[in-house]
């Protein structure tokens, strides 16, 4: 398996790598980097999005999570892979298209005339994407430190190698050429190891009767492991929060949504990307039952290891197909999200660039890429080597950072009394409220925090909440519901003084849109 393994990793990295940098040949200026130059198929759109939906917690994290959890981690990790991006493309993207945006941010300056909205956001959606980018570069660590001579620091310098060179030199192009490929090695590496693991482990019947005698051996429920909402209904409305409600303001979306060909593939693009998005946790998951009636419930397999032992077992082969999965599956998420941090840097936080030439700001954008994928994988190499965080978490918790400026987007796409004070103040507040929460239920976890059995409702309340499952109750619940009634309450209170009174018109489609307004 090793030479194998080894052949695959160093095949399907430089493939990937030369694929994306080929694309440099259509990034001649800052719009074809950051958008394609809008011209591009509902088909490529669709990969590049399916692509991006899916990294690594949506393949070797769901399989680690349907041993660990049970099936309705695959089902629900699906179903709301399809319905954020559905929500994306039927209800914000023709707008993002519309106003040939470039970061999410830019709609609240184009409508109130003010850049502290936009820099908000930006804020909001870089504390997920830096999070994600040291998770990539950090995976594909592991996986290089563990299958070749090299240590983890070198792991993760070719990670960063490989995102900054096709990124910063195929852009967007590039990011969704490799994403046509990531996808279907994603897609059919999964299929393959499914298909041919039920069969090795004799059949459906065989796969389940295994499964509910470890489950049994173990005294956990065999109904709530295999039912479709098993840990109970709070686990799923979590995850609809986590991973669907704020899936409208994360940024690359934006790019994707301007760089198609007009306004009418938008809505077919991101439907097709959420079904291509939706199978590829379930087929991991379906992978991470064979694990368990193979191993059992305690199999020790952590990280890509869940998705790729089993497949080793079956041939050296299936083993390195399904190795490729994971790379794709890593790089698919980590290129795109890279492009969009790089692009919201320059245009949010650097807001002199305005100024410069197409060529000028192409320039900026690679550099910043290069820049930016060197610092997550030291960062990753930083959290491998001194730290014990758990990844899944970092993870979660970026996904509940990016809830505040969803909520503010939707308020402003679709009511009009929205302020500049409401949308910003309810994005702070429940940015806030979501960092805040996240170190207590730190503190508790680690302090083993608890109510005295004579303590008040409130306080019993609150070590609940903390503590509940050896993990809180989600931040996405603070970060959703604090501004969805902060934003309205400010903007009853406040004025709509400095905003382009035609905004909505031109969001309607009944006025023209003047180039490069925000």
């Amino acid at each position: 398996m090793d030479a194998i393994a080894l052949t695959t990793i160093v095949v399907y990295l430089v493939a990937a790598t030369a694929a994306g940098s080929l694309m440099a040949r259509r990034t001649s200026d800052s719009t074809g980097w950051a958008v394609a130059g809008g011209g591009m198929s509902t088909s490529l759109v669709a990969v590049g999005i399916a692509g991006t939906r899916i990294g690594g917690a949506g393949t070797y994290g769901v399989a680690g999570d349907v041993i660990s959890g049970g099936v309705w981690n695959l089902w629900w990790y699906g179903i709301n892979a399809f319905l954020a991006l559905a929500i994306v493309g039927l209800f914000f993207g023709i707008y993002f298209r519309r106003f040939k945006l470039r970061t999410v941010g830019e709609l609240f300056t184009i409508r109130f005339k003010n850049r502290r909205c936009q820099w908000l956001t930006s804020l909001c959606v870089q504390t997920e994407y830096a999070i994600v980018n040291l998770i990539e570069a950090y995976v594909i660590g592991v996986i290089l430190s563990t299958l070749t001579p090299l240590p983890m620091f070198g792991g993760v310098m070719v990670a960063a190698c490989i995102f900054a060179t096709y990124v910063s030199l195929g852009g967007l192009w590039g990011t969704a050429v490799t994403n046509l490929i990531h996808c279907s090695v994603v897609l059919i590496g999964l299929l393959v190891v499914g298909v041919m693991g039920v069969d090795q482990l004799g059949g459906w019947t065989a796969v389940t009767a295994t499964v509910d005698e470890h489950l049994v051996a173990a005294s956990r429920d065999t109904v709530a492991w295999w039912g479709f909402a098993g840990a109970g209904w709070l686990p799923v409305f979590g995850m609809f929060f986590s991973a669907a409600v704020h899936t409208p303001a994360a940024s690359i979306y934006t790019n994707y949504s301007t760089a198609a060909r007009s306004e009418r593939h938008i809505a077919p693009a991101f439907l097709l990307a959420g079904l291509i998005a939706g199978v590829m946790p379930m087929l991991a998951g379906l992978v991470g039952i064979l694990t368990t009636a193979r191993y059992g419930l305690d199999t020790g397999l952590g990280g890509y290891r869940n998705l790729t032992t089993l497949a080793s077992e079956i041939s050296p082969i299936v083993g390195g197909i399904a190795l490729a999965a994971v790379l794709a599956a890593v790089i698919s998420s980590g290129g795109p999200i890279l492009l969009s941090s790089a692009t919201m840097f320059v245009r949010d936080w650097l807001p002199f660039t305005r100024r410069y030439s197409s060529e000028q700001r192409l320039k900026a954008y690679r550099i910043t890429t290069t820049v930016y994928a060197f610092a997550a994988a030291i960062a990753a190499w930083l959290v491998a080597t001194y730290t014990t965080i758990s990844i899944l978490d970092l993870l979660l918790f970026g996904f509940a950072m990016v809830v505040p400026p969803a909520v503010s987007l939707g308020y402003l796409v679709y009511w009009r009394r929205t302020t500049e004070p409401g949308a910003y103040w309810g994005m702070a507040v429940g940015y806030g409220a979501g960092l805040i929460w996240f170190a207590l239920i730190k503190i508790a976890l680690a302090t083993g925090f608890a109510a005295a059995p004579d303590a008040g409702l409130a306080w019993r309340t609150l070590a609940y909440a903390l503590t509940v499952d050896g993990q809180g109750i989600d931040p996405s619940y603070l970060t959703f519901f604090i501004p969805l009634i902060v934003v309205p309450v400010v903007s009853l209170l406040t004025s709509q003084a400095g905003v382009r009174e035609n905004f909505y018109e031109m969001l309607a489609g009944e006025e023209p849109v003047p180039p490069d307004m925000a």
